[in-house]
């Protein structure tokens, strides 16, 4: 059998003799069926055809981009972090083939866990905690029905915050974008992983926020307070967000909260019907 992987958005299903007949990623409002109809692949054939690789790159001491090329599926990167505490996948590609495995566990020694901001990034996490030797996938409760391949190594959470590697790091559910979306601090370097949610704009002196980004649907006002309310507690200067690609920087270099609070307060204002602009 085989774990068929979506073209379109790069979710990995549970094996079967056959793909799928549909992707619910992309079937939901918040994505959407490639214009060629609903089109599969799986890892041995990613692998096989030779076209993929994923490219690793330091961004600062500690902090890994894994940059899949070409561009597939959604086109998110993950991020490596590295703390002496150990190491943590944060979100996810689809390709994982055995020079990135080798690699990974040369420079780092191995990973430690793994922790995905939401569904659509959820790809091939399986493979990748299976191979670093089963894992954990931290994932939070709410989103559990987004999980289109169950598997034992996924640990999901209830409540509002989770402790990783000791304390080194801190899961926070902030709902919005789904309900049990996810972000990722580490207090002792003050850097907040927000996969994209608050997504860093074309301008990074900029973030905004949206139900669904393919089909520019927004979130309502109740959302992005309760949002701020998650986010306030944590003090954060730099912000790392999904893409580094599309003339994305993909990381808000100092003043990142600043940032944060005022394209909050703007986004508000667009959305309120008091906004007479």
């Amino acid at each position: 059998m085989t774990s068929f992987i979506c073209i379109n958005c790069g979710t990995q299903f549970s094996p079967s003799n056959s793909p799928p007949a549909h992707c619910l990623i992309c079937e939901d409002e918040r994505e959407f069926v490639g214009i060629n109809g609903q089109q599969w692949t799986s890892r041995e054939e990613m692998i096989s055809s030779n076209k993929y690789k994923n490219k690793i790159i330091e961004e600062e001491p500690g902090i890994y981009s894994i940059l899949l090329e070409p561009s597939f599926g959604i086109g998110q990167r993950a991020l490596l972090v590295q703390t002496p505490n150990g190491n943590i996948l944060w979100d996810c590609v689809s390709y994982l083939d055995q020079q990135t495995i080798q690699y990974i566990k040369e420079k780092f020694g191995d990973l430690s866990a793994i922790a995905i901001s939401h569904p659509h990034y959820y790809t091939t996490m399986i493979e990748w905690s299976r191979e670093f030797g089963n894992i954990p996938i931290y994932i939070h409760q709410l989103d559990k029905q987004w999980v289109m391949r169950p598997d034992k190594c996924i640990e999901f959470w209830n409540g509002d915050t989770l402790d990783l590697l000791n304390g080194e790091l801190k899961l926070v559910c902030t709902g919005g974008h789904f309900k049990g979306f996810q972000v990722l601090y580490w207090p002792r370097r003050q850097i907040l992983f927000s996969g994209d949610q608050p997504q860093i704009c074309m301008d990074p002196k900029q973030v905004s926020f949206m139900y669904s980004y393919p089909n520019f649907i927004p979130l309502n006002a109740r959302k992005i307070n309760h949002i701020m309310k998650c986010l306030q507690p944590l003090d954060f200067d730099r912000l790392y967000g999904a893409f580094k690609n599309r003339g994305l920087k993909g990381v808000i270099e100092t003043k990142a909260k600043e940032i944060v609070e005022k394209s909050v307060k703007r986004y508000l204002k667009a959305i309120s019907d008091d906004n007479d602009d």
